[in-house]
């Protein structure tokens, strides 16, 4: 009995030994709040990253940990061994790098699996467009009282979390949303996430729908959340400046529409008297009846959010003619 206790013993001494030996090898590069578009010094103090790379100083390391949104852990001793390649002085961080990962990431029979993965890189020279749906808002708008036909407190909370989401990635240009759906556009020559579709999906989604719950109270007050929403989202690829612009014109015009629907439908149930099944029909009877309901520019329930290098702005403006276009060159990049 004694003698298992001791080799229990000896062999969590060699597992915690390991782990700190480990962790020893590396540290975490101090980036602070630096930003992608934020100038590096010129100063030659090479370090080595765990992903094989010599970074000729630990603020161009931090770039890239925030390009590839990546923790990149950087060797934690700045190696004085060099080897020349083509008359070039270079650390070899790589040979390094494949020594202390082997330690760190032991080789084992079930890797294959990570052959089952799909690659899912966008086309290059191709605008990005991830679209979020809410799911079941129908239901969702209805057991949260929502107003009827427009309600400014869920339009000003879709607003909000489409800011957060441009606020955390830089290379959104330009976003559109109306009822519960939002499109945003990552510019053409983005390299986030290295164009991954699944993880520029997901990261819009998670970072919008967090946004949505995390400013609820902001605009809802006391009414409570009674249950999590939920957003799907799909990626789309635009390849040329009049094809995006048309995709930002199509959703608008589909506001357009709806909202003109939805004002006359909403008319016949809140001052006609008339059940929604009622309105139904007299909207199906007579489909001319919602273009003769004419709204002031300002009842058109949609918003355009932009940014300019300090800050993400919210307009309430036409996409489909050309002033918006002209008053905002920076948007599009040449094709």
């Amino acid at each position: 009995m004694s003698g298992t206790a001791v080799v229990l013993m000896s062999l969590a001494l060699i597992l915690s030994t390991g782990a700190e030996d480990k962790s020893r090898l590396y540290r975490r590069p101090a980036c602070g709040d630096l930003r992608v578009s934020q100038a590096c010094p010129l100063n030659y103090s090479p370090v080595c990253g765990n992903d094989g790379i010599t970074y000729v100083n630990e603020c161009t390391l931090c770039v890239q940990r925030i390009n590839v949104w990546t923790g990149i852990p950087m060797l934690k001793r700045l190696y004085a061994n060099f080897k020349k390649i083509n008359e070039k002085r270079t650390p070899f961080c790589v040979e390094l790098v494949e020594i202390s990962t082997s330690c760190v990431m032991a080789k084992s029979k079930f890797e294959y699996v990570k052959n089952f993965e799909i690659e899912d890189t966008c086309l290059r020279n191709c605008y990005i467009v991830v679209r979020l749906d809410g799911r079941n808002f129908h239901k969702f708008s209805k057991q949260h009282n929502y107003i009827k036909p427009n309600d400014d407190r869920a339009l000003g909370l879709m607003r909000r979390s489409a800011s957060s989401v441009m606020e955390e990635l830089e290379d959104i240009v330009i976003a559109y949303g109306q009822s519960d759906e939002f499109s945003f556009v990552f510019k053409r020559s983005t390299s986030w996430f290295k164009r991954r579709s699944s993880k520029l999906m997901t990261h819009v989604t998670s970072q919008f729908s967090s946004s949505f719950v995390f400013y609820w109270k902001e605009f809802f007050g006391e009414q409570p959340l009674l249950y999590p929403p939920s957003f799907d989202g799909r990626v789309v690829l635009y390849p040329s400046n009049k094809n995006i612009r048309d995709y930002l014109s199509w959703r608008q015009v589909d506001c357009h529409i709806n909202n003109l629907y939805n004002t006359a439908f909403w008319a016949l149930v809140q001052k006609g008297g008339l059940s929604t099944t009622q309105a139904d029909e007299r909207l199906k009877v007579n489909e001319t009846m919602p273009n003769l309901v004419k709204l002031p520019q300002e009842e058109e329930r949609d918003v355009t959010v932009t940014r300019t290098r300090k800050k993400v702005i919210s307009h309430f403006c036409d996409l489909v003619g050309d002033q918006f276009w002209k008053e905002h060159p920076d948007i599009l990049e040449s094709d």
